[in-house]
């Protein structure tokens, strides 16, 4: 079951991650990172690693992005 609600917090944090690509909307990845936080961790509790490993990579995308902006030296 925590796998499922990870997974669905991943799917929500993938769509506003790819929102955020969008120029002068990257200020969104500071709300989507710890989104995406909070579903790894939850994901971590699960047996199943999908909705974890989702969540890895939408804070991996988020960060980057931070990162090519300016909002993470």
């Amino acid at each position: 079951m925590l796998n499922v609600v990870s997974l669905i917090i991943g799917m929500v944090a993938a769509i506003f991650v790819a929102i955020a690509f969008l120029p002068l909307l990257g200020w969104a990845n500071w709300l989507v990172v710890p989104l995406a936080i909070v579903g790894a961790t939850i994901g971590a509790m699960s047996r199943g690693s999908a909705g974890r490993n989702l969540n890895i990579v939408v804070i991996i995308v988020g960060v980057l992005r931070l990162m090519l902006g300016g909002g993470i030296f």
